[in-house]
């Protein structure tokens, strides 16, 4: 049976938020305690769930992205993976390779875009990338998502578009928070804050 391994990014792979980091790389740090100064009404609602993590995250990302050139975020975001390998664990990154050593399918399921995750990986041919995507119009970031945030159930929904067949493969799901409970539910095997037993 094939086996698929799903593997959240931000908190299982790495030690921090890339989200944060990448903001703090990309516009400083003045430019993000201003929004969250301006918003901390709704990170509250947000942390006690009475507002869309989806809504507040796009927010963010259409105020520091937002006009953005698609080429130039994509340089940043190369360049913030070359200078942050630090922010890797190295368990995961050896639990990665050794899945694809042995000829299984390893996706990267996360609520981060893919724009900035994907270049960590550029010495692991084979990944798949099932991540919030950045919208783009006529070379420029809007900083709106293209379809729904990549958290929660629709990590499993987009697992599932990919990979249909469920009775087909066994999948192996690893996370660290809420964000990725209904993934950890749908596998066959879940590892919880852990890459092994």
């Amino acid at each position: 049976m094939r086996k698929i391994y799903a593997f959240d990014f931000d908190g299982t792979i790495t030690n921090t938020d890339s989200l944060i980091a990448i903001i703090r790389y990309v516009a400083g740090n003045r430019k993000l305690i201003m929004w969250m100064l301006f918003h901390i009404h709704l990170l509250v609602l947000m942390k006690i769930g009475l507002y869309s993590n989806h809504t507040l995250k796009q927010q963010l990302c259409r105020y520091i992205f937002g006009g953005m050139s698609d080429k130039i975020l994509l340089a940043k975001s190369v360049a913030f993976a070359n200078e942050n390998r630090k922010i890797l664990r190295p368990e995961a990154i050896q639990a990665i390779k050794s899945a694809l050593a042995e000829g299984s399918t390893v996706c990267i399921i996360s609520a981060s875009p893919s724009i900035w995750v994907k270049p960590f990986f550029h010495d692991c041919p084979g990944i798949e990338f099932l991540c919030t995507e950045l919208e783009t119009v006529n070379g420029l970031v809007t900083g709106r998502f293209v379809g729904s945030n990549c958290y929660g159930q629709e990590k499993v929904n987009r697992l599932l578009s990919r990979y249909p067949d469920r009775d087909n493969y066994e999948l192996t799901a690893f996370g660290d928070s809420r964000g990725d409970k209904e993934l950890l539910a749908f596998a066959d095997k879940a590892y919880f804050r852990r890459l092994k037993d």
